[in-house]
C-alpha cells in the first residue's frame, strides 16, 4: 500500500505540476500535499483526496464522493477532503480546475487565521517584544511574515541600538513557527554574518 501512495503522489505531482512545486510529508496515517506549504490534498492508502471548498461543492455532491476516514483511537472519523475518482483522474483539466480551486482556498484560509493571530502567539515573541513590534508599527503576524526579519530587526534597532543577534533569531523564529534554537544551523549562519555586517556599517544596509 506504500508503494500504491508513492505512486500516487508522483502521479498528483505530475498532473497538477502547473500549481507549483508539490511537497509531500507523512500526516494522518497518510501524506498530505502542499505547494509553499499550503496543504491542498491527502494520499491515503494509494488514493487520492482534495481538500473540499465552496468552489468544489456541486462536484463533491453531484458525484457522491465520500470524504478521507482516519481512525483515531478506535473512532472513524472524516476529514474535509474528497475521493479523487478514476473518472476524473481521466479528466486532467477538471482535476487541475478542482485542485486549484483546493489550494486557493487553503490560502485564504491561512491568511484569514494569520490576520487575526497575535504577535504573542508566535513562538520566542513576548508580550515585551510583541509591544516593541508594535511601537514599531509591526501590529500582526502577517505583516511581520511580509516584512521578514531582517528588516524588523532594523526597525527595532532604531528603537535600541544594543539590540542583539538573539532577537533577530527569535523574529526570524516566530516567521517560521519553530524556537529560534531550532533555526537550521545555515540560516542561523546567515543571518550572524548580516547582522555583522550591519554591525561593521553602523548603518542600515537597505
Amino acid at each position: 500500500m506504500e508503494d500504491l501512495s508513492y505512486q500516487r503522489i508522483y502521479q498528483s505531482r505530475e498532473y497538477l505540476n502547473s500549481l507549483g512545486q508539490i511537497s509531500y510529508r507523512a500526516h494522518f496515517g497518510g501524506y498530505s500535499l502542499s505547494v509553499d506549504r499550503i496543504v491542498f490534498a491527502m494520499v491515503a492508502e494509494g488514493e487520492l483526496y482534495l481538500r473540499a471548498c465552496d468552489e468544489s461543492a456541486q462536484y463533491a455532491v453531484a458525484k457522491q464522493a465520500p470524504l478521507l476516514m482516519f481512525n483515531k483511537r478506535g473512532r472513524q472519523l472524516s476529514l474535509n477532503y474528497y475521493f479523487v475518482s478514476d473518472s476524473l483522474w481521466g479528466d486532467r483539466s477538471l482535476l487541475l480546475q478542482l485542485s486549484t480551486f483546493a489550494l486557493d482556498a487553503a490560502r485564504r484560509e491561512k491568511a484569514q487565521r494569520e490576520a487575526q493571530l497575535r504577535l504573542r502567539d508566535l513562538p520566542n515573541l513576548s508580550c515585551q517584544l510583541e509591544i516593541l513590534l508594535h511601537e514599531a508599527g509591526i501590529q500582526d503576524a502577517q505583516t511581520l511574515r511580509m516584512l521578514g526579519a531582517k528588516v524588523c530587526w532594523l526597525r527595532l534597532r532604531k528603537m535600541n541600538k544594543q539590540l542583539s543577534v538573539k532577537v533577530l533569531f527569535a523574529l526570524e523564529g516566530a516567521i517560521v513557527g519553530v524556537h529560534e534554537a531550532a533555526l537550521p544551523a545555515n540560516r542561523r549562519q546567515e543571518l550572524i554574518d548580516w547582522f555583522n555586517d550591519v554591525m561593521k556599517k553602523g548603518a542600515n544596509p537597505f
